[in-house]
């Protein structure tokens, strides 16, 4: 069968009439086959692309495929499945997948042996030796690597042309539907199409082989790492959701709260800002209950469950992966196989002599890719300083929004919940913010990494990827860590009340601070995960309605324009133009745009579900469902809406998985801090130990009363929350507490690590 890849022709200028010819022309001189179609309704000419067989044979050896010796007919299982056998329980979660592709022992290929011996598996049969998948690399690396004028001016391969506009796209073809009489006749993608990208397949395994055959390792392995981490958040989010209902078991047998909702006017609170009033605290009854939901016992212990969940989820992973690896023969691609990137092998200055293969290798010298990267460093550290600017922005604007509806509001509502609306506001924009930041960085991440030049595809995205995850981490982060570490604890007391630019530094909120967090948790997460859903469901659907309307030729009257596709799941067809040569069809679809933004959303959300899970045990139940979703759209996007990328090889999911663990490790230290220096939890349990087990008397307890010299101005003595004298002094309880809290961190430090260290050690020993 023959592989096609296509090459579509656009701008009208001299130059790029010249570049488009050069390249042309440099690509017969490769030994490339061309074939001409031009479709003059639409005026677009596309360039048919194939390699015959000894180009395939010579650049197969240049770039290190790997072709079959044996077939393996050992049987592919997981965990569950075995399980359930030895339980004698019906899976549901199988499914019965047609044509599940072979396993083969492979090496790489080799002219002489092919020549010599023939001991290569199907090697006598010219037509299908060379997979499809294959093809395509083959091509692409000549495309990548072909110039078309000045080396030196950075004039290669077809991304740049593309870039420059000189052609409009160029992709590999999805493989052409069949009529399905049987399900084992059905192409590739077909089953995909039926067993993977609909909505029923929710619950069932994805079918991994088939998504590696036809995407290659890297896409399947982002779909394994992405299944196996939705897996894994169904014990997480059953507990968080138990700890979250036991909340209004303790909400209603709760005593402080029944002390300050019965308290009436017992305590009369300090203004939260310099123009409000006193109030009772009393007043804020609901919102005090509504914070129990998710500051209470339970919570402790799901941070700490959290905790060991990250680390043992990234442990079993890495075996998963590395199962995974071995099954699909690249466990060893980046180490030995890898070859440079085509683009570097263009436009590297200088050749260097390998030390271990002792070829002539393209080369870039470490000094001046050094102070490139240098360069690209000083770059994120401006970009993060704007990024804590609009934090601080942020911050001011939630300020200055209460003050002005406390002034001009009418309303008591209003008027009592200026500080809620504002703090509300203040994350919907913030939200904002991150989203518009991301996007602008991105575009200039690449840039700064292209710049670099990298020798791998490997070690480029991880330049890449590291750059941008630096910048999101704070993007994301920052607002929350704020608001759990920083927000209200500079305030001061009354009568010396700490600002910044003028305005009282911020106070938490009436209902403290954790339910804030809770807050800005949820809206920027859940936000995120809605906005990112919706737009992933309908601008895919949006973008190849305007690009089918775009090359459509107008109708002539009385003729149909036949935008309609139908999904025909249950016939195993996909959506399409009826009638148009595949080309074209795969003309109308969208360009993949690799893996890059997936992975990050599913990390972040995992920073979120781990670092700041102390405030919202609900958190893993979100993301679950997020997740569930996420698999079909990713499926149902790269079945029916992409284009086909060319294959890629990868042994894991690279720099994902260090990022992951730094995050878990970083989960423990901002759990400790967060129940120790946020909740309640440590105050509670120190009052309760001096009060001899009672919690009466705990709200009196936890708050202040106004220094004398701040009662001579205001007339009325108030309480704040503190622990502080009649002159503004800390007392002996805050000092105590200060040492508990300390405590805890370090014991909750050493306690997971040591855990960590343990299952480390024996799932290592295990491994050997």
């Amino acid at each position: 069968s023959r592989s096609d890849q296509k090459d579509e022709e656009g701008g009208a200028n001299e130059s790029h009439r010249k570049w488009r010819e050069a390249f042309l022309s440099k690509l017969r001189g490769a030994g490339i086959l061309q074939e001409l179609v031009h479709q003059a309704k639409r005026n677009i000419c596309f360039v048919l692309l194939s390699a015959p067989w000894n180009v395939l044979c010579y650049y197969a050896e240049e770039i290190s495929l790997r072709v079959p010796l044996q077939v393996v007919n050992s049987p592919n299982t997981n965990w569950s499945e075995q399980l359930l056998q030895k339980l004698s329980i019906p899976n549901p979660l199988a499914q019965d997948v047609p044509n599940p592709p072979a396993d083969y022992y492979t090496c790489q290929f080799r002219n002489t042996k092919l020549e010599r011996w023939a001991e290569f598996l199907g090697s006598n049969d010219r037509d299908t030796f060379f997979k499809t998948t294959q093809r395509h690399q083959v091509l692409y690396e000549i495309l990548a690597r072909t110039p078309y004028g000045s080396v030196s001016r950075g004039e290669v391969g077809i991304d740049r042309l593309l870039t420059e506009s000189v052609f409009t796209a160029a992709y590999p073809l999805h493989e052409l539907p069949v009529s399905p009489s049987c399900p084992q006749s059905l192409s590739v993608r077909q089953i995909l199409y039926g067993y993977w990208a609909q909505w029923s397949c929710w619950r069932r395994y994805q079918p991994l082989d088939h998504i590696r055959e036809y995407y290659g390792e890297k896409i399947a392995l982002y779909f394994a790492w992405l299944g196996f981490y939705t897996g894994w958040l169904l014990p997480s989010s059953v507990v968080g959701t138990v700890i979250f209902l036991f909340g209004f078991w303790l909400v209603a047998t709760d005593v402080p709260a029944s002390e300050l909702c019965d308290s009436g006017g017992t305590f009369t609170m300090c203004p939260l800002c310099n123009i409000c009033s006193h109030w009772n605290l009393s007043s804020i009854c609901i919102i005090y209950k509504a914070g129990l939901l998710f500051d209470n016992g339970g919570t402790v212990f799901f941070s700490v469950f959290m905790s060991l969940w990250a680390v043992t989820f990234l442990e079993y992973w890495k075996r998963t992966c590395s199962a995974l690896a071995h099954r699909w023969d690249c466990s060893e691609f980046e180490e030995i196989e890898e070859r440079p990137r085509p683009e570097f092998t263009a436009m590297a200055p200088m050749t260097m002599r390998n030390p271990v293969t002792g070829a002539e290798e393209p080369y870039f010298p470490e000094k001046q890719r050094f102070s490139r990267i240098l360069t690209g460093c000083m770059v994120i550290i401006v970009m993060v300083a704007v990024v804590l600017i609009f934090v601080i922005a942020v911050i001011l604007y939630r300020s200055i929004l209460s003050i002005v509806i406390y002034k001009t509001a009418e309303h008591d509502f209003f008027m009592f919940s200026a500080g809620q609306i504002a703090s509300l506001t203040g994350s919907m924009l913030n939200l904002l913010v991150i989203l518009m930041l991301s996007r602008v960085y991105i575009s200039l991440a690449h840039m700064l990494t292209r710049w670099e030049m990298h020798r791998t595809q490997t070690k480029y995205e991880d330049m890449f990827i590291l750059k941008v995850f630096i910048f999101q981490f704070v993007n994301f982060y920052s607002s929350p860590v704020y608001v759990a570490f920083f927000k209200g604890r500079f305030v001061g007391y009354p009568g010396n009340y700490n600002s910044l630019f003028g305005i009282r530094n911020e106070d938490c909120g009436s209902g403290g601070c954790l339910i804030e967090l809770a807050q800005e948790l949820l809206i920027i997460m859940v936000g995120k995960q809605l906005i990112n859903n919706a737009q992933e469901f309908v601008l895919p659907k949006l973008k190849t309605w305007w690009q089918k309307r775009k090359l459509r030729p107008q109708p002539q009257k009385g003729e149909e324009s036949g935008e309609e596709s139908g999904e025909l799941g249950e016939a195993g067809q996909l959506p399409g133009e009826a009638g148009l040569p595949p080309w074209e069809a795969d003309h109308q679809l969208l360009v993949c745009e690799g893996l890059f933004s997936e992975y990050l959303e599913m990390v972040l959300q995992f920073g979120f579900i781990t670092i700041f899970v102390a405030a919202c045990p609900l958190a893993p139940l979100f993301a679950l469902i997020n997740n569930w979703v996420e698999i079909r759209l990713d499926a149902h996007k790269f079945v029916t809406e992409y284009r086909r990328p060319v294959v890629e090889r990868g042994q894991d999911i690279g720099i994902w998985l260090p990022i992951l663990q730094f995050i878990s490790h970083i989960a423990v230290l901002s759990n400790a801090l967060l129940i120790a220096f946020t909740s309640a939890f440590v105050p509670r349990l120190y009052y309760s130990y001096t009060a001899d087990g009672s919690m009466s008397g705990y709200i009196n307890f936890t708050l202040s009363t106004s220094p004398r010299d701040y009662n001579h101005r205001v007339i009325h003595l108030c309480r704040y929350r503190g622990h502080r004298d009649e002159n503004g002094r800390l007392l002996p309880e805050y000092f105590h507490l200060l040492a508990i809290r300390l405590a805890f961190v370090f014991i909750f430090e050493v306690s997971t690590h040591t855990h960590t260290h343990t299952h480390t050690h024996t799932h290592t020993h295990g491994a050997m």
